[in-house]
């Protein structure tokens, strides 16, 4: 069984928890300057920032990568993965943080995350930089909208509604999650060390107790809020044009979230909007092509707003 201190891996960062919206997290510090929050994906945690977070910091920044509710050394609570909680988790650390606002970067998952924060709370988001994920509701109109492109690329999240389907993410070493990030990553990237070594770091947090659970409880509460009042509102303040400013980069190999249901994800933002479609990358494209992206982030960075 993976012990949680299996991710509180030595480097020029700081490990500290912090205590936000009811929960505790674990957070990974580097620099001094302005805050910029870092967001992992599935089936990630903070280490997806690892080189990134360092080149932002020596730029000067305040660069902090968290472990999501439910993931590596955060919190592990039964609820709290619907999307109103989990923005109140970013906007909640930034405070806690001592900032009165920050540039969110989310990846995937992450991505998902911060496109809700920005929307419920752009007081306190004050720009966002989203890798791999569509907006909410692009991605829900592509379920339905396109069966065979988006809703088949998604087959293998919709399997996470089975009950218990956490004890087969985990089996055998959690090979599952290794072959997920195989077939999500660019045919380059999937045979290099660097991915071997990922993959593998992936795999043993995913089987920190309780982390399967929590990482699935996301992808269930989407389904299961569809036809619920609580489900409904989400999607009307979704429905809000986000005022931040919004810089979307996406992998033109990405077969989780395919580059044509991303794309348009603009229409909800009336603030300055970039779209960026990297080449020869997949859903990873911050592990596949961390110059690019390090370039990306910086440069929005530093864009007048």
């Amino acid at each position: 069984m993976m012990d949680e201190s299996f991710v509180l891996a030595e480097g020029p960062w700081s490990h500290r928890f912090v205590g936000a919206n009811g929960s505790r997290f674990h957070v990974a510090e580097v620099g001094t300057g302005p805050l910029v929050l870092f967001l992992h994906g599935f089936p990630e945690f903070w280490w997806a920032w690892n080189d990134i977070m360092i080149r932002v910091a020596d730029a000067g920044y305040r660069a902090a990568a968290i472990d999501l509710r439910g993931y590596g050394a955060s919190d592990k609570p039964p609820r709290g993965y619907d999307g109103y909680t989990m923005a109140a988790d970013v906007t909640g650390l930034i405070r806690a943080l001592g900032e009165r606002s920050a540039t969110v970067v989310g990846a995937g998952a992450g991505g998902m995350v911060g496109w809700a924060a920005a929307s419920f709370h752009p007081k306190l988001v004050n720009r966002l930089v989203v890798l791999g994920a569509a907006h909410p509701l692009r991605l829900r109109a592509a379920l339905f909208a396109d069966p065979r492109g988006q809703l088949n690329a998604s087959s293998a999240v919709l399997r996470f509604q089975v009950p218990r389907f956490e004890h087969v993410l985990t089996r055998d070493d959690a090979a599952l999650v290794g072959e997920l990030m195989t077939k999500w990553s660019s045919p380059k990237f999937a045979v290099t060390d660097e991915f071997g070594d990922y993959a593998y770091r992936c795999r043993q947090a995913m089987q920190i107790p309780q982390a399967a659970f929590c990482a699935l409880e996301a992808y269930r509460w989407v389904a299961r809020s569809a036809l619920r009042l609580q489900g409904y509102r989400f999607v009307k303040l979704m429905q809000r044009p986000s005022s931040v400013p919004t810089l979307q980069l996406h992998g033109a190999l990405d077969t989780a979230v395919l580059p044509r249901t991303a794309q348009g994800s603009g229409r909800y933002v009336t603030a300055p909007y970039e779209w960026r479609l990297i080449p020869e990358t997949g859903h990873f494209l911050h592990r596949e092509a961390p110059d690019v992206v390090t370039g990306e982030i910086l440069r929005w960075l530093k864009t007048p707003s």
